[in-house]
């Protein structure tokens, strides 16, 4: 049986890019590692923040579009994200939402407390204190590495057959079924972030593309020849496999689960700093070579966006 280590990347669209960057790396103080563009709609920026080295489990990847109509969360999407944070670093994030005007609710699962809001587009967000994480070697504004994001805690998935989604990641994906709690069954893959996966059993309504919703959730593979073997792994377990997709950071399939939700499984390499260095991920628009060609054009026609720091 095979195991993922757990998320790879999520996916979502959004708004303004401006806004989504003040977001993220403003309020949240991830990392803007990639600056490039939606290879299926050149015109549109493709975002990807993290923590600092860019490295699977942290990335949360973002497809702006000015003026799209609002999604709607619900049944066959990702409901809520959540990212964990040092112990003890929750009483630092509860005051800076306060007073970055962020509004919040506390609640609690699993014995676990977590923060929930909303990003400035309706994606709906958690925070959780947890161990288990290397620490986030970062340093934005008041965020020091005592409590800066790791990455990601999990996820919650809203599904449209939750026993079939459930089957999914334990049979299928190799996470272990580790406890139940309401309308919540609580999985748990080997990593240390990414790791815990909750599937609501009870339906929120069916779920709309747009706007403040995510696109996909994916799932890491070690390798070109790990992702090989899980292509044939899944498509023998009944799902429709897409060929292997190249994209420039990671490489790609896709399939979508009983549950409606879009599942990828992404490769860890090459990585973000294969075409330009660590030091430097994010400051400049990076192209595919396919689409060099149009640079001056794409800089026309792409909102500029900029890092501010709001400490």
């Amino acid at each position: 049986m095979k195991k993922t280590a757990g998320i790879h990347h999520i996916t979502a669209i959004v708004g303004h890019p401006q806004e989504n960057v003040d977001f993220y790396a403003g309020i949240l103080g991830l990392r803007l590692v990639k600056k490039t563009i939606n290879f299926d709609d050149p015109g549109t920026y493709h975002l990807y923040f993290g923590d600092q080295g860019g490295k699977p489990g942290t990335i949360i990847t973002f497809f702006p579009w000015v003026g799209a109509y609002q999604g709607k969360i619900g049944d066959g999407q990702v409901g809520v994200t959540s990212y964990v944070v040092p112990v003890g670093a929750m009483s630092f994030w509860e005051k800076r939402l306060e007073r970055l005007g962020v509004s919040f609710n506390k609640e609690t699962r699993f014995g676990e407390t977590y923060l929930s809001f909303e990003d400035t587009h309706g994606l709906r967000l958690e925070i959780v204190e947890r161990e288990e994480g290397n620490q986030n070697n970062t340093t934005f504004g008041d965020i020091t590495p005592e409590v800066a994001i790791k990455g990601f805690g999990g996820a919650t998935l809203f599904s449209a057959q939750p026993a079939k989604t459930a089957e999914l990641l334990e049979e299928v994906m190799g996470l272990e079924k580790i406890g139940e709690e309401g309308d919540l069954i609580r999985f748990k893959s080997y990593a240390d972030i990414g790791n815990v996966i909750d599937v609501k059993t009870t339906s929120s309504g069916k779920g709309q593309i747009g706007v403040g919703m995510v696109h996909h959730i994916a799932w890491r593979a070690e390798d070109d020849a790990d992702q090989l073997e899980w292509q044939q792994f899944v498509g023998q377990n009944g799902y429709d496999v897409t060929p292997v997709k190249d994209r420039n950071y990671f490489n790609a399939i896709y399939f979508r689960e009983h549950g409606e939700i879009l599942f990828e499984i992404a490769t860890d390499p090459p990585g973000f700093a294969h075409d330009e260095s660590l030091e430097t991920m994010g400051e400049n628009l990076m192209l595919p070579p396919q689409y060099e060609q149009y640079r001056e054009r794409l800089n026309d026609s792409l909102i500029p966006i900029k890092l501010r720091n709001f400490d």
